[in-house]
């Protein structure tokens, strides 16, 4: 083992040493400290007191071991060993600040460290201090432990002892106090014991009190903020309770016979409530799918979760939608899922099959998952969002509705961008045989076209037009275009550009119209771009393809322009794809019915008559006027010195416009406890505004007022009195 080695095991175990020794004197008093508190809290707090005293002492002893650095090392080592000539510094010291001698010497150093015993510098135990911890420590504990149970008496009752008087209690004190906490099985949270009478807790939570009074009342109860009482029970010096907390509540102790309690405040039950479970859809990621050829099989996965566990068996609803127009039929089936993941969050997964569900063209496939909660007698029950699975009818075929039509065939130019991307690759064949300039003339000829194109396109989504474009041809449906004529008219069309054609001529579309074809008939009688709706006449999700197709057609435009359509081929065959996309959305109405306006009176034309009709102007509204509960409260509440402000407050009022109106306080609980506070101390300068402040959110909001005009200062004043006399004379 090398030198560097055996220094760095001694120094560790030397580091060791140090903190297990500081670990052992420390130790005690945590293991004290936990006692103290298992006496007076109970065992779950102990635990607490004593997990965090064990990660002190150890954080203690790692402090500690801390401080033996590299220093100490070297004064330890020579101080241990007589053959280190008080050289140890050496073996820690750069190698660049050192002379020659000082490296030979180094060099015997670690010579004699690697052939001589390994250097034990462990520091010694602290035996004594650890032994004297320990006994301090178990004094302590132990003198806990036999501690009386009963605590030291008050301090009136010491004075009547020492006066020789044996006056009656003035006050019942609570001596020993329980409050068993059992949530509900479903929640899987264990019972506890809270020192305490406040908690809380989930609801159907099992609330059970033990308290030990003195002196002993006849009865003893416990009353709620809203009527409802829990009558104790006497089991020996102990009187018990049973109660369901089934929502928030403040309660107090009220006793028979017995003087009042030193500590009459209200304490506080809050219900925490099981919220319905999440259903989240991982797959597919959108709403809407559709179906692609050849596909069998639809993937669908879903997520749950809730705050105290999901059902591990979940119904996935499938939906047969078949038919079109007033024929169209339902079939339902329930699939099960089990599930897989944790308590709180789990994972559903299917893979649908649509041969045996019998999905073909034309048809939607409705899925549709149900989960519950553990929460017991009755879970609750969630639902996911509707996910559709569509397979598009085949284009050309119309539907009948009484509200609108479908348009399933696109104009011709929503099918030209093939004659782009056949002009680009045509171009890319012939480009050894063309000089750089006429290679240019032509990309930036197909760029035009694309422009073109794309200006098209955009007059769909609401673009503006840019100049007075001319489209390219219309007459061929390129998208019939079959792979060997496509080859074809790349070579046929090399370096063509497109004719120019009138961008509203429709003599030659008279004559080429089809019968029954809607987007014939528009583009022989109409023009799509020239009304504004047109832009609106595409879902979102069809408007969001188009854009992507324009972005893709503006970077093909681009590169085209300056000379590189090997660079442009990529943009254009997305483009052309998100077309295809855009040609098979087949959800596209238009309206049958237009508006129907009322007539003209011609009669009454620029003879300005306006009997009948209504005023555009915004009618005034009636402000809210303020709740006069709320307005003689916070009146009343007014802390204006020398006023008995509490006297006035109508807390009977109060409390009945609070059952009303519970929903508008945010905190309900705390609001009662302000009113509790002060019905019980009037004269409570600090209840006072701590009502106050709460009531402050519920007031309304002043309305809005012109502020009035600054007069402004001495000469403005006599500026303003020398207009008024001009304007009196």
């Amino acid at each position: 083992m090398s030198a560097a080695n055996l220094l760095q095991h001694a120094w560790q175990q030397a580091r060791t040493r140090r903190a297990l020794d500081a670990i052992a004197c420390v130790l005690p008093w945590a293991l004290v400290a936990s006692t103290v508190a298992w006496r007076w809290h109970g065992v779950v707090l102990a635990s607490t007191v004593f997990v965090v005293g064990v990660v002190a002492a150890i954080a203690f002893g790692v402090q500690r071991a801390r401080k033996l650095d590299t220093r100490w090392l070297v004064q330890r080592l020579d101080a241990a060993r007589a053959d280190m000539e008080d050289s140890a510094d050496l073996l820690f010291a750069p190698d660049a600040g050192l002379t020659t001698l000082e490296r030979l010497q180094r060099e015997r150093l670690q010579t004699r460290l690697r052939h001589g015993a390994a250097p034990d510098l462990r520091p010694r135990w602290s035996l004594r201090a650890i032994v004297l911890s320990a006994a301090l420590a178990m004094l302590a504990a132990a003198a806990v432990v036999f501690w009386p149970a009963r605590p030291a008496q008050m301090f009136d009752d010491v004075v009547a002892q020492l006066s020789g008087e044996a006056a009656a209690p003035t006050h019942t004190r609570i001596v020993e106090q329980n409050l068993r906490v059992t949530p509900p099985a479903y929640t899987r949270q264990g019972a506890r014991d809270e020192p305490t009478l406040d908690t809380r807790a989930p609801q159907g939570t099992r609330l059970q009190w033990a308290l030990r009074l003195a002196p002993q009342p006849a009865a003893a109860e416990l009353v709620f903020h809203d009527g409802r009482r829990v009558a104790l029970r006497r089991d020996g010096e102990t009187w018990r309770g049973d109660h369901v907390l089934t929502r928030s509540a403040l309660y107090r102790l009220v006793l028979r016979d017995a003087p009042p309690l030193r500590e009459a405040r209200p304490h506080r039950l809050d219900a925490i409530a099981d919220h319905p479970p999440q259903v989240r859809v991982i797959e597919p990621d959108r709403s809407l799918s559709l179906a692609t050829p050849g596909q069998k099989r639809w993937p669908v996965v879903f997520e749950a979760s809730d705050d105290f566990g999901v059902a591990p068996v979940a119904r996935l609803r499938v939906t047969l939608a078949q038919g079109s127009g007033e024929n169209i039929t339902f079939r339902d089936q329930i699939v099960t899922l089990r599930a897989t993941g944790g308590a709180t969050v789990k994972r559903f997964a299917h893979h649908l099959d649509l041969g045996a569900l019998g999905f073909a063209v034309g048809d939607d496939l409705i899925a549709q998952l149900e989960v519950e909660d553990n929460r017991t007698p009755s879970p609750q029950t969630a639902r996911s969002a509707s996910l559709i699975l569509r397979w598009p009818s085949e284009l050309g075929t119309e539907t009948s509705d009484l509200e609108g039509m479908v348009r399933k065939v696109m104009p011709a130019y929503f099918r030209s961008q093939r004659q782009i991307i056949i002009d680009a690759e045509a171009l890319l064949k012939d480009k050894r045989r063309l000089d750089a300039d006429e290679y240019l003339r032509r990309s930036d000829a197909i760029g035009v076209d694309q422009r073109i194109l794309r200006l098209r396109y955009g007059q769909f989504l609401g673009e503006e037009a840019e100049g007075e474009p001319k489209p390219p041809p219309t007459s061929d449906d390129v998208s019939a275009v079959t792979e060997s004529d496509t080859e074809a008219a790349g070579h046929a069309h090399v370096g063509e550009s497109a004719a120019p054609q009138d961008d509203h001529a429709h003599d030659d579309a008279k004559g080429t119209a089809t019968f029954g074809q809607e987007g014939a008939v528009l583009e022989e009688y109409g023009h799509t771009h020239d009304h504004a709706e047109a832009a609106t006449l595409l879902d979102p999700e069809t408007r969001a393809t188009l854009k992507l197709a324009l972005d893709a057609m503006w970077q093909s435009e681009g590169h085209l322009r300056q000379g590189h359509p090997e660079r442009a081929l990529p943009y254009a065959y997305t483009a052309l794809k998100h077309i295809k996309q855009v040609q098979q959305a087949t959800r596209i109405y238009l309206a049958r019915v237009g508006p129907e306006l009322p007539p003209i009176d011609e009669t009454r034309r620029m003879s300005g008559d306006r009997a009948g009709i209504a005023r555009r102007d915004d009618a005034l509204a009636r402000a809210t006027p303020p709740d006069p509960t709320l307005d003689a409260l916070w009146r009343a509440l007014d802390d204006t010195p020398g006023r008995e402000a509490a006297a006035e407050v109508d807390f009977a009022a109060l409390e009945r416009w609070l059952r009303t109106n519970e929903s508008r306080v945010p905190d309900p609980l705390s609001f009662i406890a302000a009113v509790d506070a002060l019905r019980a101390q009037p004269a409570c300068v600090a209840c006072r505004h701590e009502l106050r402040a709460k009531l402050w959110p519920l007031l309304p909001r002043p309305p809005a007022a012109v502020p009035r005009r600054d007069a402004g200062d001495a000469d403005g004043r006599r500026y303003l009195d020398a207009l008024r006399r001009e304007t009196t004379r």
